[in-house]
């Protein structure tokens, strides 16, 4: 089984003016694009692709050497991209409610301060990278990862990502 470059839930033009139209077609159809198809390259000839890109950089040390690094930097950007567009919304936005606003709360002591510490993660990458909204043995934690790591890689489940490489942002 080969990974798929999933179709976004709206179109390109969506998210303007926050993400303009050129700079979406762009990450979506040709970056993220790139790293299914060199992800799927790497893999090819082995039965890797049996497990969901997910599974796949979670457990990287069951991926033959002469790979591994093409399958985390390649599979973590197919996995990091594929839950970016599934956050994103042209009709997001509003403060979250609920057991996610709970675990804020405990987290980070408000809302506005987990904006800080997410903030601050995506500010202080150093080079290119992620910031994320992380659980870590049921607690919120906020990261940030180099290139394309994702927190799977390290037993984390991250819920919402923010992609800190100039590519997400160039055009404007």
């Amino acid at each position: 089984m080969a990974y798929e470059l999933p179709e976004l839930s709206y179109a390109y033009d969506a998210l303007e003016p926050n993400i303009d139209a050129r700079t979406m077609e762009i990450h979506h159809s040709k970056h993220h694009a790139g790293y299914v198809a060199k992800v799927n390259a790497a893999i090819e000839g082995t039965e890797l692709g049996s497990k969901s890109v997910e599974d796949l950089v979670s457990d990287l040390e069951s991926v033959p050497e002469n790979i591994r690094g093409a399958v985390q930097n390649n599979g973590g950007g197919h996995a990091n991209h594929s839950l970016f567009w599934s956050v994103l919304s042209a009709d997001g936005g509003g403060e979250p409610t609920g057991e996610l606003a709970d675990a804020i709360n405990a987290a980070f002591g408000s809302l506005d301060e987990f904006k800080t510490a997410f903030a601050n993660a995506a500010a202080t990458r150093f080079g290119s990278g992620w910031a994320w909204l992380s659980v870590d043995a049921g607690n919120l934690i906020v990261e940030s990862t180099p290139n394309q790591d994702s927190p799977l890689m390290s037993g984390r489940t991250p819920i919402l990502g923010l992609d800190v490489w100039e590519h997400a942002y160039y055009l404007n």
